[in-house]
């Protein structure tokens, strides 16, 4: 019987191919953190510094150079990084050069409370402490806590997305029975609004008095503009 070669070429080939990739996924494993890349998603760091990331990393034994791939859990180490109080979302993974990469998404505030306490509405409509890195250009928000602070947060989306409210609205005060009063930057007149309803309408009203009374020149004859019928402006002479 005639030893056939090509008979065991094959599953030769294939054990040989399973033991170097074995092997090489072993060494793979076995190689340390070669150090931390932090990258703020849209090239903003105002809330959240790239020390302060790498030391929070550091902290928590996670960026040591002595962990081997194998035992890093990237859910956990994302899962840390989502607890701070500054990230609204964090992607983590591990480059092929065994670089940890970090992606971050800092959270963003549309209005800044003021009085009692101190604290940023962020765009999720949630609580968000002052950061001692930067200070957000957002309207005051006054009379509002934690508590009752989301009361106001269709109101504050509302002014945030539409650019003629944001360069000219700089102050929201809430009133009794959850009703609010606008202050304006240039002009000294509040804008009296009621609930934070029928927004489309009442904004609209606003904007086309606000037209004609420029161009009338009379925007500075006015202290009070009340919006809260909806359906028209009610002004109040000085």
């Amino acid at each position: 019987m005639k030893f056939k070669w090509s008979y065991i070429q094959l599953p030769f080939l294939l054990v040989l191919v399973a033991f170097l990739y074995g092997f090489s996924e072993q060494r793979n494993n076995a190689r340390k953190i070669n150090g931390v890349h932090v990258e703020f998603m849209m090239g903003e760091n105002l809330y959240v510094t790239e020390e302060a990331v790498n030391k929070l990393l550091i902290q928590n034994e996670v960026a040591s150079a002595e962990i081997g791939k194998e035992i890093l859990d990237l859910n956990r180490v994302e899962k840390l990084l989502n607890q701070h109080d500054m990230i609204e979302n964090a992607e983590v993974f591990l480059s092929l050069n065994g670089k940890l990469q970090t992606k971050i998404s800092q959270r963003k505030p549309i209005g800044r409370s003021v009085g009692e306490t101190s604290f940023y509405l962020d765009r999720n409509g949630e609580v968000m402490p002052l950061s001692t890195h930067y200070s957000a250009r957002v309207p005051l928000l006054e009379g509002m806590s934690s508590e009752n602070v989301r009361e106001a947060f269709p109101l504050v989306t509302y002014i945030h997305n539409d650019e003629f409210l944001t360069r000219n609205i700089t102050g929201i005060r809430r009133l009794p029975g959850a009703k609010f009063e606008l202050e304006l930057r240039e002009m000294d007149f509040k804008i009296y609004l009621g609930k934070a309803e029928n927004l489309d309408l009442k904004f609209n009203n606003f904007k086309a008095f606000y037209k004609k009374a420029m161009n009338d020149e009379k925007l500075e004859t006015y202290k009070k503009v009340n919006l809260q019928f909806g359906d028209q402006v009610v002004c109040t002479k000085k």
